[in-house]
């Protein structure tokens, strides 16, 4: 498994690096945010993002890696407090661990946010298309149409309304979306799927397409 450190001590990374790789992984190091994100690629499998970062705030990694990948992303930081790791999740981070932490513990994270990942890739019976009312869904390429122009969606984004779209006009559960696409039951996901549901409307400029059914979740609808 490949995975990118993204971590501005070299003492720091260098040690992780070498538990890693002891325990059977391929690492490599990015020293600030905007080598993360350049680094990110087809073969990395996974991110572990320091916050503190020299030339940018970890958020702003995190939101911006996500912005173009799904690769699991697991912040390990010394900020602490709750506001950080809720703010840490918004951002698009898979999972959360604080410093100083057990390497066990972070390569049990590891496994757990890549073995959701695999599960979460499409099946077979996934990679038919979708049409809806002038909305087109290439699930095997990850394509979104509206009315023939391409829709540029998050991965989070898009996977939200594959969820739907499997299911036109039944209305999904918040807890079932939260679980296929977060890969996890925590309802703190909740205020961050709402505002993954209005960059959709937004962004496909269809605010009616997605109906809210209040105290249940969402439906896709025609119109």
């Amino acid at each position: 498994m490949n995975i990118l450190i993204v971590e501005d001590d070299a003492r720091v990374a260098e040690a992780l690096s070498a538990y890693l790789r002891q325990a059977g992984y391929t690492t490599h190091r990015a020293a600030d945010g905007a080598s993360g994100i350049e680094a990110v690629g087809q073969d990395t499998e996974a991110v572990i993002l320091d916050l503190g970062l020299p030339d940018m705030d970890g958020l702003d990694v995190c939101r911006r890696i996500r912005g173009v990948s799904s690769v699991p992303i697991i912040i390990a930081t010394a900020r602490s407090n709750v506001e950080s790791r809720i703010k840490g999740l918004h951002a698009g981070a898979d999972d959360f661990v604080v410093k100083p932490y057990d390497v066990r513990e972070l390569i049990a994270r590891i496994e757990a946010v890549t073995r959701r990942a695999r599960s979460a890739a499409p099946s077979p019976d996934e990679s038919s298309n979708v049409e809806l009312d002038g909305l087109y869904i290439d699930f095997a390429n990850r394509l979104v149409l509206a009315e023939g122009a391409p829709v540029e969606l998050t991965p989070k984004e898009f996977d939200i309304l594959a969820v739907l779209a499997r299911y036109p006009g039944v209305v999904t559960p918040r807890d079932r979306l939260i679980r296929e696409v977060w890969g996890t039951d925590w309802t703190g996901f909740s205020r961050s799927l709402e505002v993954h549901v209005a960059s959709i409307r937004r962004k496909l400029n269809r605010p009616s397409l997605i109906a809210t059914v209040r105290g249940v979740g969402y439906r896709l609808t025609a119109g």
